[in-house]
């Protein structure tokens, strides 16, 4: 019976050490394709490497970021908005011939541009805009129609 026992013991025995083999030979399998393809470095070499992509992944996109902060600042100054307005200044000719152009940027600063038709010809006018408000000429309403119609096209 001793011997019986023994032999029990040394299947169980074979069998745990088949066990960790199968998990050892699959461990390694699976570290050799975490590391394929990357010219026989380790796995520690290999993190490191990803680290340090990581580490300058970050400071290209922190870069990014202020790039884009300043092309935002900077786009506020850009032309953004337009309005156009028709109007007929005159009783005596027919039809909306002369027209207003508003040209703003995002703080409603910029040019209004007057076309005004007569039989005599047309005349053209600009005013400087800021904030919405006529700098050194007052607006008239067709012009402040113009610069409204701008703000709701946003």
């Amino acid at each position: 019976m001793n011997s019986g026992l023994m032999l029990f013991l040394l299947i169980i025995a074979l069998l745990w050490l088949a066990g960790l083999t199968v998990l050892f030979l699959r461990n390694q399998k699976h570290y050799n394709s975490l590391v394929e393809g990357n010219n026989g470095r380790n796995l520690q070499s290999l993190l490191e490497s990803l680290l340090k992509d990581l580490t300058n992944s970050k400071k290209d996109i922190d870069q990014l970021l202020m790039r884009c902060a300043k092309i935002e600042k900077d786009s506020a100054l850009y032309i953004q908005k337009v309005g156009l307005t028709r109007y007929n200044p005159f009783k005596d000719t027919g039809g909306d011939q002369s027209f207003i152009l508003s040209l703003v940027d995002a703080n409603n600063t910029g040019v209004v541009i007057s076309g005004l038709f007569s039989r005599s010809g047309t005349r053209w006018y600009a005013k400087k805009v800021v904030k919405g408000e006529g700098l050194e000429h007052e607006l008239t309403d067709e012009e402040k129609k113009a610069i409204k119609l701008a703000k709701t096209t946003e």
